[in-house]
């Protein structure tokens, strides 16, 4: 078990954003505020973890020709685990993301990596891979979070953060109007609807794949191939 490995697919080289492009929708429809994404990548993170556990844990009599099944029962007894605790309590996060938590069951990394790694390694690999890839998600979700808060409404750590009356930050859990850095009018709300999420999710993915794929100095072979 090659732990580094899995850390850097997870973030990077497989990342299930940028390089498997899976869960975009919710990458997409959700990243208005740094409060949505950190809360909808955590809960994406703790259900893929369990997840994986659960299905390596019991891969060996789960039959083969009705495993997509079983994998989704698993994931959805988890969902809506993760579903009820956000109601009870943050309620705040479980109103904004609305369906989008519960969707969670059929999100395509979930299935994906039970499908290709939990079902075919051990337990503690497949606990350290929903681990990876649910940080490599989060990171993903956060980014275009910090972008399109900044440009769209002029504010970050919206949700998390604000400036009271008497200029000391406030903690406001889902209440919290964000630090403004730009002043109102200034910034470009096409960011935080729908065109903005698709905007931003390119750039990502194109700054990405130009990271992944750009030529090391003194590697003339990928020269050559980039030649």
């Amino acid at each position: 078990m090659n732990v580094m490995k899995q850390f850097r697919d997870g973030l990077f080289f497989q990342n299930p954003v940028t390089v498997q492009l899976l869960g975009m929708c919710s990458v997409m429809a959700i990243t208005t505020t740094l409060f949505n994404g950190l809360g909808m990548g955590l809960s994406v993170l703790v259900i893929l973890t369990l997840s994986n556990i659960i299905i390596a844990a019991l891969r060996k009599i789960i039959p083969n020709n009705i495993r997509i099944a079983c994998f989704i029962v698993v994931i959805a007894g988890f969902v809506t685990i993760v579903d009820l605790c956000l109601q009870a309590f943050i309620p705040a996060l479980s109103k904004s993301l609305g369906l989008f938590i519960p969707l969670i069951v059929v999100n395509c990394i979930i299935l994906g990596r039970a499908e290709s790694f939990a079902y075919k390694n051990g337990i503690g690999a497949s606990a350290l891979d929903g681990i990876f890839q649910g940080l490599g998600y989060t990171m993903v979700l956060v980014i275009m979070c910090v972008v399109r808060e900044f440009l769209g409404n002029g504010t970050i750590m919206g949700g998390l953060l604000e400036i009271g009356a008497e200029g000391q930050l406030v903690f406001g859990l889902g209440t919290a109007a964000g630090i403004r850095i730009l002043p109102e009018g200034i910034p470009a709300l096409g960011m935080i609807l729908p065109v903005g999420g698709f905007l931003t999710l390119a750039c990502v993915i194109a700054a990405m794949q130009y990271i992944l794929n750009k030529p090391k100095k003194g590697d003339k072979k990928t020269e050559e191939v980039a030649k």
